[in-house]
């Protein structure tokens, strides 16, 4: 290696604050994109599908970009390991915009599904990319001083999102276009900022290395997760768990991921490195990493739907109300992030991250008709407190474990492994929670007919059956026939939440393994990185 790119990689392993903070407004600007996206169409589905039709087929506006992001998380790690992040990562973004803009003129339900899937090929490499470059450019030791802020952008999606679907699809039109539209368009400028900036401001050092790009591999992992995703979001919820159809597919999904692996097994460059599965951290922050996702989107699902069932708010405003949710991301996000540069530990941030989610979700299966909002304000903040303690720290322990080289695809995973856990959470919660729900409104509604059939005036066979689909038909029942239905909405959520309890506990006791490994310091960092271009190079 020439002394002139020796010097290169030390200087971009040793950026000032000020040129740290210049390329986090960049990255932090493309993670805001891609995050929001996950969220801010779910509340504009029902106005979307009454302007373009195709009611039927609405779940595939999520899940397309759900299958595209999930999937393409760990082959943009290692191509970024080959060609480099910036080149990578700028591409994320072009794409990212090409398919907002796409899904923004689009003239129908099949367009609209095409870019968002093509939308959700973007956003992969920009959830994934931006850990990894955080990675490349701050040492550990000092990564928790910056890496907060990334959780605390994760929170802020977790509430603009809802909020912003709900205005914009409120809005029949906004500055002279089709109010939900907007939901797209409102990325260009933003992306246009953070592709800018990244431009401006992010020079890495391009290492070239020797590669052979598995494509078998690729095409082996894509199919693989596409499969399984399909099966547990779409056939799951739709048919039943035990159905034949969903059966087939999930197993099918894990049948051709036995395939990736034995096939990453005789890779002379694989995707997955199966040797990254005897590094400690590498498998318990993936673990950890799987069960924070589960018990955070199967959470943030879940409160919205009780703040509209139970407590009759809009969608905007029960977007509004996780406003706690995200106070409690955000400060222990950048409490945490700052204490670990400080002080250079951070095992215990998982921990106690785990103990109060799951002392949140316990305190949140107490929750009533009556339970007032402060209160479940107190519960929400706990659990975003917890979320945040876990979300970035577990990123930080494991890019300390990680050798250069591996640093694109490891910090990939472990995006992959949340993503993966937190769609297997929604679809098991919410499977959960509507086959509890029609047990409930079905023993209910006929012991509230044994004591006053009067209540049950007004109110068809074929007006109850639709309930679950329709839950606006309530308003015409009579009060007492509303509170039975609000009644099992309550002990719905009453399963949802304690089912959900186990799993962050058994987050308590992985946390519990994670080895408290020194951080490295900036020196170590820039030394490992001129190692690394060494071997790259030469």
């Amino acid at each position: 290696m020439s002394e002139k790119t020796s010097a290169a990689h030390a200087e971009h392993a040793q950026m000032s604050h000020k040129q740290i903070v210049a390329v986090m407004i960049g990255l932090m600007t493309g993670l805001l994109l891609a995050a929001l996206d996950q969220s801010i169409v779910s509340t504009a589905l029902k106005t979307i599908t009454v302007d373009l039709g195709g009611l039927k087929h609405y779940t595939w506006v999520v899940t397309a970009y759900l299958l595209t992001s999930t999937a393409s998380t760990p082959l943009y790690g290692k191509i970024s390991d080959l060609y480099g992040r910036r080149q990578v990562f700028q591409f994320a973004i072009v794409v990212f915009l090409l398919g907002s803009f796409a899904s923004g003129i689009a003239h129908n339900m099949n367009e609209l599904i095409a870019s968002r899937a093509f939308q959700g090929l973007g956003a992969g490499g920009l959830m994934s990319l931006t850990f990894v470059i955080i990675g490349d450019v701050v040492s550990p030791r000092e990564r928790g001083r910056y890496q907060g802020y990334f959780g605390a952008v994760w929170g802020l999606a977790t509430v603009a999102g809802p909020l912003l679907g709900g205005f914009f699809s409120d809005h029949h039109h906004v500055l002279g276009v089709t109010g939900w539209r907007w939901i797209f368009y409102i990325n260009l400028p933003f992306g246009m900022i953070a592709l800018v900036v990244t431009s401006a401001v992010l020079h890495i050092p391009k290492v070239v290395r020797q590669h052979k790009i598995d494509y078998i591999g690729a095409l082996l992992l894509i199919v693989a997760v596409s499969v399984l995703l399909l099966g547990i979001s779409v056939y799951a919820p739709e048919n039943g768990w035990l159905k034949a159809k969903t059966m087939s597919w999930i197993g099918g999904g894990l049948v051709l991921f036995a395939i990736f692996l034995w096939n990453q097994a005789k890779a002379s460059e694989p995707i997955l490195p199966l040797r990254l599965f005897k590094n400690h951290t590498f498998s318990i922050t993936s673990i950890l990493a799987f069960l924070v996702g589960a018990a955070m989107f199967g959470a943030i699902v879940m409160l919205p739907l009780y703040f509209q069932l139970v407590k009759g708010n809009s969608a905007t405003l029960s977007g509004l109300k996780l406003l706690p949710l995200m106070f409690g991301i955000v400060t222990t996000s950048i409490f945490s992030g700052k204490w670990i540069t400080k002080h250079g530990k951070y095992k215990a941030f998982p921990v106690v991250g785990m103990v109060l989610m799951t002392a949140a979700l316990i305190l949140m299966g107490t929750l009533t008709e009556t339970t007032p909002y402060w209160r479940l304000s107190i519960f929400a903040i706990m659990l975003g407190a917890g979320l945040g303690m876990c979300l970035q720290n577990l990123v930080i322990a494991l890019q300390n474990s990680l050798e250069i080289r591996d640093m694109g695809i490891g910090t990939s995973l472990n995006t992959f492994w949340r993503s993966i856990g937190g769609t297997l959470g929604v679809a098991i919660f919410g499977s959960i929670y509507a086959s509890k729900l029609s047990h409930y409104i079905t023993g209910n509604i006929a012991k509230l007919g044994a004591t006053n059939p009067a209540a049950l005036a007004g109110a068809t066979p074929q007006s109850l059956g639709q309930l679950q689909n329709n839950p606006a038909i309530a308003a015409g029942f009579t009060k007492p026939l509303q509170a039975t239905i609000d009644h099992s909405y309550v002990q719905s959520f009453h399963i949802v939440f304690f089912a959900a309890a186990p799993v962050t506990l058994i987050g308590i006791l992985v946390a519990i393994m994670l080895k408290a490994t020194p951080l490295k310091t900036g020196a170590q960092h820039a030394q490992a990185m001129k190692e690394a271009a060494g071997e790259a190079l030469g």
